[in-house]
């Protein structure tokens, strides 16, 4: 969802500030990213707690493979009619930084509909929701580490971090590892979008190098003749390769 932090800051100003930050490089996020306003309040400033693991086990959510229904991957079958926009099917592999498939990975997606508005109560920005697409989807990785989602491609959405900001199109992805302790969240974007350069979020991964490793290529292979576009996005999750995620 996008913060509800509101300035009158230009995009002169965000322009600025992100190509002095371009020099630190950096293959994660900056947890700390002054363009991304509400960054400077929730990044953490103090050391990080150890926990017991196992502990968090006994109250943490659990699920299996008899949880996860085949259908969870398919948005655009979970309502009565067909919603609107253009349907996309976006697959890939999840690896390990060797390459080897991660097998029976918990995968997650939510994102906004064709309109640029997510399903929820704090996106009241002036456009439509759709009746027919929730946005949000599961599935189980296969035997190859694969995922696949049948979904709308969604629409870019004003955020006011300030004057006139916009967020490209993108789906957020969230990856359980082996148990609910070890959750990462990333965000997967879609080629060609002109507004990459004009985003604190994703200009916040300072390395050219790694923001390329957040943007899904079109792949034909997966396109539908007179149904879907295909989009393939890997998700590497160890390794000098590995997909930048979202600080949890």
């Amino acid at each position: 969802m996008p913060p509800s932090v509101t300035s009158v800051t230009t995009q002169a100003d965000i322009d600025r500030e992100i190509g002095a930050l371009r020099a630190t490089g950096g293959p994660q996020p900056r947890l700390d990213y002054p363009p991304y306003r509400s960054s400077t309040l929730r990044h953490p400033t103090q050391s990080p707690v150890l926990a017991d693991p196992e502990g968090a086990e006994l109250w943490a959510p659990c699920f299996g493979r008899q949880d996860v229904a085949d259908d969870e991957a398919d948005l655009t079958i979970q309502h009565a009619g067909e919603p609107q926009g253009s349907r996309i099917v976006v697959a890939g592999r999840v690896t390990d930084g060797d390459g080897r498939p991660v097998r029976n990975q918990l995968v997650e997606i939510w994102q906004a509909n064709a309109a640029g508005r997510y399903w929820h109560q704090r996106d009241q920005h002036p456009a439509p929701l759709d009746p027919n697409f929730t946005g949000a989807g599961r599935c189980l990785t296969d035997d190859d580490g694969g995922y696949r989602f049948t979904t709308i491609q969604p629409g870019p959405y004003p955020w006011r971090n300030h004057l006139n900001a916009w967020r490209p199109a993108h789906i957020h992805f969230s990856l359980f590892g082996t148990d609910f302790t070890q959750r990462l969240i990333t965000q997967m974007y879609f080629p060609g979008d002109p507004l990459f350069d004009l985003d604190p979020i994703l200009q916040s991964v300072t390395d050219p190098k790694a923001r390329e490793l957040l943007i899904a290529g079109y792949d034909h292979s997966l396109t539908a003749p007179e149904f879907s576009l295909g989009y393939r996005w890997d998700i590497v999750l160890t390794g000098t390769h590995r997909t930048p995620v979202e600080a949890s």
